[in-house]
């Protein structure tokens, strides 16, 4: 007779036939930007970069934006937002040294107003100084290494497919134990909330972007009034995405996001500490900050993610055959799916077994980021807790 175990494993291979057969087939990791046509005309451009104590890696993330082989106009508009360590003379030492150090502007961003958070109030300012003539604001962090001819295809894809927004998930930086268990599943898991798919299909409601790498028509900009219309949003580029799609015109293809494969992250994260951190700032507002979806996620990735391995690996598993070779079977599928991420990112593909322990550290992650929320200290990010500045939540 079957076990209650056997029944848990059960439904954790039915969530697992839903995931691999009908959800947008996340898993895969197909969304490239490739080498579109060139369109007809090359129309202007303005990238804007948020910058915060950024003195570790701004130099080279502003050379390869000022050294981008686009052929149409082209201008950087870096906002110092009230860096303590120089980053702002870093940035005109590093326009001073590059041919294309022209291109550079570097605005001080004035105090955080209530209402905005640190980063949508500095790409604000950027966008306070941005001509008319510009069709597309290019959004790229400081901290994103950019290929030469990252915004040459960016701009590419949004005129050939008519895109209000185009966005890559830039490669993060996979080097330390601690990177290579956690940041590809990290992927991974983005994927499964937002197949890329799904996002790129104008007919789906499903909306997500990067915020490292961001295209966007000013057109479309304004016609969602703006970053004002999302001033307090702590996740910004998917609440960014959402607006665009939502006020999509009949005309437009919509908005794209898929996996980069040059342009990278050089922010590196030390330790387990680090990675933590970075998840703990949102998790919970990923939530909605509410106590209920929390638990509901927090059963959801037992059953997914946890409930397989214990019931092949639990002792003396003989007294639940039925259960354990069940939970194998599940537990293998569930590791091949995360294979593609993990050739992505050159890394060894036993990782993928090891994707229920990367399960069980996100699910503590976001534990902990309810617990930063009901403290107060939600959206912490290099000093500034963002949640004080919201109007809500």
């Amino acid at each position: 007779m079957p076990t209650p175990v056997f029944w848990i494993v059960l439904l954790s291979a039915a969530i697992w036939v839903y995931l691999l057969l009908f959800r947008g087939g996340f898993w895969r990791c197909a969304e490239r930007l490739g080498n579109p046509p060139a369109p007809a005309d090359w129309p202007a451009v303005a990238a804007i970069v948020p910058a915060r104590d950024e003195a570790d890696v701004i130099e080279e993330a502003l050379s390869s934006l000022l050294e981008q082989d686009y052929a149409g106009d082209f201008s950087v508009f870096l906002v110092d937002d009230h860096s303590r360590d120089g980053t702002a003379d870093l940035a005109r030492k590093t326009a001073a040294q590059s041919p294309q150090g022209g291109r550079l502007s570097v605005l001080q961003a004035p105090a955080l107003p209530e209402g905005w958070t640190g980063k949508l109030w500095a790409l604000e300012q950027g966008l306070r100084r941005i001509d008319g003539r510009s069709r597309y604001v290019w959004f790229s962090d400081a901290d994103i290494s950019q290929p030469p001819d990252a915004l040459t295809r960016l701009v590419a894809k949004a005129e050939n497919e008519r895109r209000d927004l185009v966005s890559l998930m830039v490669a993060l930086r996979c080097e330390g134990f601690w990177e290579r268990l956690l940041i590809p599943p990290f992927i991974y898991f983005f994927q499964k909330l937002y197949p890329f798919a799904w996002v790129n299909d104008p007919n789906r409601q499903t909306a997500a972007a990067a915020g490292g790498c961001v295209l966007i028509r000013q057109e479309a900009l304004i016609r969602i009034g703006g970053l004002a219309a999302l001033s307090d949003a702590l996740i910004d580029d998917c609440s960014l995405a959402a607006k665009v799609k939502e006020d999509r015109q009949a005309n437009s293809g919509g908005i794209w996001l898929g996996l980069a494969e040059r342009a990278r992250s050089i922010r590196p994260y030390a330790g387990l500490g680090s990675i933590w951190t970075m998840v703990a700032r949102t998790a919970y507002t990923q939530l909605a900050n509410s106590p209920a979806v929390l638990l509901g996620t927090l059963i959801g990735m037992f059953l997914t993610y946890l409930a397989p391995p214990l019931a092949l690996l639990s002792y003396p598993w003989h007294l639940n055959t039925e259960a354990a070779v069940l939970g194998g079977l599940v537990w293998t599928a569930m590791t091949v799916s995360l294979l593609p991420v993990l050739r992505l990112y050159g890394q060894s593909p036993w990782l993928a077994a090891l994707l229920p322990l990367a399960a069980a550290l996100y699910s503590a992650m976001t534990v902990d980021s309810a617990r930063r929320h009901w403290q107060g200290a939600g959206g912490n990010w290099k000093g500034r807790i963002q949640a004080r500045n919201q109007n809500s939540g």
